[in-house]
């Protein structure tokens, strides 16, 4: 396996090695494992993308999460991202589907805001736009990094609130459904993850947190969104633009994520698999 460098201090592509390879070798599985808790955020290229080849690659980590209430794909282990109609057209602007790749363009990590959080996501790009769609990554550990010892010894215990309608809201206050409200009511973490494979810590946040034990309204998001806007910097980040065949994974643990906007005449269809976190994962670090 090659390792090519894609992001400033994060991300690699893995050369040499395919999705199938990963599911039916555990050996295999433990190399590109390794790569995974070092790096971050992987890139396989030219795959043979398939439901049920993304999903046996995916089980290799964990558990695969179902799908929630309200998304494309609702209980199955596809979440299914596009803005295609079910007449082969496309979807107007104001459609839930456009809506949500919308709130998909904030800064986020993936179900931070389920009572079981991820470990990883897995997206495959299907439908490729010519132009925009693609996803930006930043480095939560590099963050993390970046800040000062006096503000990491104010971070370290403190506790977030995240909510899955509070980002849909900040959209439109219609996005998130009832059900899905009721579904997904607010859950808390700690703000910092540590790996346990490497001790190395990262922030646990994004556009799901929007409270801090301890913190009125206004300063809990003023602080949340600095420390987003500080670990998002362009020189941070790294934008992926698709190819037919890129499967990107990535640690829902380490990193924030977003969509990038593409022309609304042109068809994009992604699926995502995700890989819920369990306890070897690190999650007894940031229960409260």
């Amino acid at each position: 396996m090659e390792l090519v460098p894609l992001g400033p201090d994060f991300g690699v592509e893995a050369r040499g090695v395919s999705l199938i390879d990963v599911a039916a070798s555990d050996r295999c599985y433990r190399a590109v494992r390794e790569v995974f808790e070092e790096h971050s955020l992987l890139l396989f290229r030219d795959q043979e993308i398939l439901d049920d080849v993304q999903a046996a690659f995916s089980r290799a980590f964990g558990p695969l999460e179902r799908v929630k209430i309200g998304s494309q794909g609702v209980g199955t282990f596809y979440n299914r991202l596009h803005n295609l109609a079910p007449d082969s057209g496309l979807v107007p602007e104001t459609h839930r589907q456009a809506l949500t790749a919308r709130a998909n363009q904030l800064w986020h990590t993936d179900s931070s805001f389920k009572p079981t959080p991820a470990l990883t996501s897995v997206l495959s790009g299907r439908v490729v736009p010519e132009h925009g769609g693609e996803t930006e990554f930043a480095s939560t550990r590099r963050a993390w990094a970046r800040l000062s010892p006096s503000v990491q010894e104010r971070l370290r215990g403190a506790v977030v609130t995240h909510a899955y309608a509070h980002s849909r809201d900040q959209i439109d206050p219609g996005l998130a459904t009832q059900p899905e409200r009721t579904a997904l009511p607010p859950v808390k973490w700690r703000m910092t993850w540590p790996n346990p494979v490497n001790g190395r810590i990262a922030l646990y946040i994004a556009s799901h947190a929007y409270a801090l034990d301890g913190l009125g309204d206004a300063e809990a998001r003023t602080l949340l969104d600095e420390l987003i806007a500080g670990a998002t910097l362009p020189e941070l980040t790294y934008l992926h633009r698709w190819r037919r065949g890129d499967v990107l994974m990535w640690d829902n643990r380490a990193t924030m994520h977003r969509g990038r906007p593409w022309p609304q005449d042109e068809a994009r269809s992604m699926v995502r698999t995700t890989i819920s976190a369990v306890e070897a994962d690190g999650l007894a670090e940031i229960r409260p």
